[in-house]
């Protein structure tokens, strides 16, 4: 029997003699690749290439070849001689030949440890039985380095809109009489007006209020000539201007205001008549007369004069919409600073439910209190739980927490609220955690685009299938373990080495364990030396695992190896 070597080359058995003395079989050469098997997306495959030597099976001869992998019998696979009858391969008696035998078998913990032994049975013709196989060990099995990936699945926090400065705006109006454009004192006693000043003044002294621009328009009513009316809105924005300056400088409000005024005439504002019109107690049927007649007449002399026929509905125009349409606005444009991180910090434990939606989303993010973030997305689920990211970032902070039976309720809820890829990034991420791999690999196939946790998690998936070329490509540039375990498992050891150095797992019992399977696919004892010792400091049970890893099978007997394990 020739000497076992590591992963990637051949191992080779001869067969011992016959249990009877009749010398049908003899001396067949088994080459089994890879010895040690290996287990990949759940399942061993064994490949062994049957070598029959020059008259190693008698012409008559029949061999029944039955591998077993521990107590796990494999399928039996029929040899004939050339001049047996029946169903299988047929070699030659003199020049001999060879078969290749392929089965795959669903990976069993027993395999870890097993041994691959090849028995049989062989008869001369159909029914006479002459003998059986020595039992003979043909391969070690079983290498499961493929296990070691962390099904540490991805869950996505929805993200928050909120912005520090929200740009604002202050609007009042002046109103005046027909065909003038002077402000009235009385005007500046009204209400918004009165506001108006006390919002300049409370600004003067507010340094998270920047006001950027002050827009004056002036309106006219839509009657009267036209060209008159043009006139009269500009006159209207020119002051209000002046009226609104006038309030700044009280409220000593007035600094560099004057570049910031933008003014603009309107003329006759026919669509804030329509509005008003609207609005107003007229009846129906004459609102919409005055508005086929706005509609229907372009000339303003005909259309004003046409106004006027009406009687008494003019009457109630010219009393109760004209005179609103005699204005100018001014809107006051302005940056307003939100609170700081730490104010927001401070309000959401003293009046967490004066906060609003995106306040308190950003806030959490503030924090890596688990705990801190549940109690504010559980304030922004109970004041805003029509928003589907609410429920998903409770649900998130669950997950982390190992509540998966919350976390799973919560992202459904979510997902129903609206249909999202973020959630169904999560729910997979239930699904993969709890084993159920085609059910996550549904619902990630519907969550792309949400996010570089959905790669990582798919990442996952192709370990566990067995994909490692796929892997490596989901988990993209990021170093972490999953990703120099893929790496090392598509057969780029040295790769993997730098992705683990570079990754958190630099030094935990993990990184170190898997350096030393990258030490021991190049032949490198002093690297599986060193990186098991650190694997075993930081990890006890790193040694008991080592002892029984075929990843180390050529190392069993090397003294430097059994220090460190026995």
């Amino acid at each position: 029997m020739k000497n076992p070597s590591i992963k990637g080359l051949a191992f080779m058995a001869i067969a011992g003699s016959l249990a009877t003395s009749c010398d049908l079989l003899k001396d067949l050469e088994y080459t089994v690749t890879p010895n040690p098997l290996e287990m990949h997306g759940d399942s061993v495959r064994v490949k062994v290439d049957v070598t029959f030597p020059e008259k190693g099976i008698k012409k008559k001869a029949k061999a029944e070849i039955t591998p077993m992998l521990g107590s796990v019998a494999l399928k039996t696979v029929t040899v004939l001689g050339e001049k047996a009858t029946g169903n299988g391969s047929v070699i030659q008696y003199k020049p001999g030949g060879k078969m290749v035998y392929e089965d795959f078998i669903a990976y069993k913990p027993e395999f870890e440890n097993a041994d691959l032994m090849v028995t049989g049975k062989v008869y001369k013709g159909d029914k006479e039985k002459e003998g059986q196989f020595t039992d003979t060990k043909i391969a070690d099995a079983t290498i499961i380095t493929p296990f070691m990936v962390n099904k540490d699945f991805k869950v996505i926090l929805a993200k928050d809109e909120f912005k520090r400065v929200n740009e604002k705006s202050y609007m009042a109006q002046i109103n005046y009489d027909k065909g003038k454009s002077v402000v009235k004192p009385n005007e500046l006693k009204d209400k918004d007006i009165v506001d108006y000043s006390n919002w300049l003044t409370a600004a003067q002294s507010n340094p998270k209020i920047a006001i950027k621009s002050i827009n004056v328009v002036g309106y006219a009513s839509p009657e009267g000539e036209e060209d008159k009316n043009n006139s009269l809105s500009t006159e209207r924005a020119d002051a209000g201007k002046k009226a609104s300056m006038d309030l700044a400088k009280k409220a000593k409000n007035d600094k560099g205001q004057t570049e910031v005024y933008n003014l603009n005439g309107r003329g006759e504002d026919f669509e804030g008549f329509k509005r008003e019109l609207q609005a107003s107690t007229m009846n129906e049927d004459e609102k919409n007369l005055v508005i086929r007649v706005l509609e229907m007449q372009q000339d303003p002399k005909t259309r004003e004069a046409e106004m006027r026929n009406m009687g008494k509905t003019f009457t109630f125009l010219d009393k109760n919409i004209f005179p609103k349409l005699r204005r100018s606005e001014i809107v006051t444009v302005y940056d307003l600073t939100g609170y700081s991180d730490e104010e927001l910090k401070a309000v959401s434990v003293a009046t967490p439910d004066s906060l609003n939606l995106e306040e308190l989303l950003f806030t959490a993010t503030l924090t890596n209190d688990l705990n801190e973030k549940l109690r504010l997305y559980n304030v922004a689920m109970k004041n805003f739980g029509s928003d589907y990211r609410t429920h998903n970032n409770v649900g998130a902070v669950l997950y982390m927490q190992n509540k998966m039976s919350e976390a799973k309720t919560h992202f459904e809820k979510a997902n129903s609220l609206k249909d999202n890829a973020i959630s169904k990034n999560n729910l997979a991420a239930i699904a993969g955690a709890s084993g159920d791999r085609m059910k996550a690999k549904q619902l990630l196939g519907q969550a792309k685009g949400a996010g570089s946790e959905v790669s990582y998690n798919m990442g996952i998936l192709n370990i566990q299938d067995g994909k490692y070329a796929d892997a490596v490509s989901n988990f993209g540039s990021d170093n972490s373990f999953n990703k120099g375990l893929a790496q090392m498992l598509n057969g780029s050891a040295d790769v993997a080495v730098k992705t683990i150095d570079a990754s958190a797992d630099k030094e935990s019992a993990q990184g170190f364990y898997l350096k030393a399977v990258a030490a021991a696919r190049q032949s490198n004892l002093d690297g599986i030396v060193s990186n098991l010792k650190s694997s075993i400091a930081k990890d006890g049970a790193m040694k008991a695992k080592a002892a029984k890893d075929r990843e180390f099978l050529k190392y069993f007997e090397n003294a430097s190896f059994t220090g460190i394990v026995k």
